[in-house]
């Protein structure tokens, strides 16, 4: 069947990666909105604030100082969800009570000393400097013998809960799979037993070849909002090379990872011109010392904002109780997206001013 029949009424698209499908009703994008409308905050416009835990210099929540870092820094978070030392537990009653303890590191990562520069407003050197830290930091966690996952995470923006406006992600370490990178590694170990091939390497080729939700692309990556996308504008970053894991990656590699994450970051903030926000993370081989050769370094995108900076994507009701459902389809949030530019607004709006004078 011809995909444009179906864009025209209700269906089901199935995600490979989870082995889970969702609900696509394209028929329901002019519906009015009568529901909670909110007020974007503005971006940080000062380099740095003295009342910031994460600026250079200054004194963070629990006590600690921050150094007068010029570059990345990264630090043991203060207030970390796993512990490394967690006393083994564990507690069960008829297999239907079932706890243990789980054992882990928590970091957090400064992007840079400026509160506020993000991913979109830095230059390819600034870049390079947050990718290598990331490479780094992956690779010596998945050194510590326990380790067998680690989950590189940016939270941007107060709707994604972010407790601080300083560019900043976390990367948490922990000695158990947690549930989606192993739900995507059961998927793709599964490919690869019966295709013989690589299940995003696959599906890569088949998105180069249709381009009908490709968003941008380099010599070493593509963003594309992936044919089982959720989130209206989620995205999905994908290696053109097969690679397991961001410390694989050779340098000129790791400078146009930076270039697409400036890209897609730039087009994310166009879109409703306001700092858009999202959690955003990567997916890489566990830790556990095996090859993994199933496995394809990915990142996700996934901005909760819907119609403009102030509507937002809820996941509630049927979402909730039955399946994931969306109403713009991933062919029109692609094309959104590709109208969206890559001159930053806020650098055309300055653009503008100096032309005026």
């Amino acid at each position: 069947m011809n995909l444009e029949k179906l864009l025209a009424t209700p269906h089901k698209r199935f995600n490979p990666l989870l082995r889970e499908w969702l609900l696509v009703s394209p028929q329901r994008t002019e519906r009015p909105w009568q529901g909670k409308v909110e007020q974007p905050p503005a971006a940080p416009s000062i380099t740095y604030d003295t009342s910031c835990y994460l600026c250079p210099g200054n004194q963070r929540a629990g006590g600690r100082q921050t150094p007068r870092y010029s570059e990345t820094y990264v630090f043991e978070n203060d207030f970390p969800a796993l512990l490394p030392e967690a006393e083994p537990l564990q507690y069960e009653k008829n297999g239907l009570l079932v706890a243990r303890t789980d054992r882990g590191l928590c970091r957090v990562l400064c992007f840079s000393p400026r509160h506020d520069l993000t991913i979109p407003r830095m230059n390819a050197r600034e870049l390079r400097g947050v990718v290598d830290a990331w490479a780094e930091q992956f690779s010596s966690l998945a050194q510590i013998p326990w380790v067998r996952h680690v989950q590189i995470f940016e939270n941007r923006g107060e709707l994604m809960g972010a407790s601080n406006p300083h560019p900043h992600c976390q990367i948490w370490a922990n000695a158990t799979l947690p549930n989606l990178p192993a739900r995507e590694d059961e998927s793709l170990r599964a490919y690869r037993a019966e295709k013989h091939s690589c299940l995003l390497c696959d599906y890569l080729q088949l998105e180069l070849q249709r381009n009908e939700r490709i968003v941008c692309q380099n010599d070493a990556f593509v963003v594309v909002v992936p044919f089982w996308a959720v989130w209206p504008f989620e995205t999905l970053i994908l290696s053109k090379r097969h690679v397991p894991s961001l410390d694989q990656l050779h340098s000129g590699e790791r400078d146009l990872l930076g270039d697409i994450l400036r890209r897609i970051t730039i087009r994310y903030d166009n879109l409703f011109e306001t700092a858009f926000p999202y959690s955003m993370g990567f997916h890489q081989r566990p830790t556990d010392g095996q090859p993994h050769e199933s496995w394809h370094l990915h990142a996700h995108y996934f901005p909760p904002l819907l119609r403009s900076a102030t509507v937002r994507k809820f996941m509630v009701g049927y979402e909730l109780l039955a399946s994931p459902q969306r109403d713009l389809t991933p062919e029109s949030a692609a094309a959104r997206l590709l109208a969206a530019g890559e001159t930053h607004y806020l650098a055309r709006a300055a653009n503008e001013n100096q032309r005026r004078k």
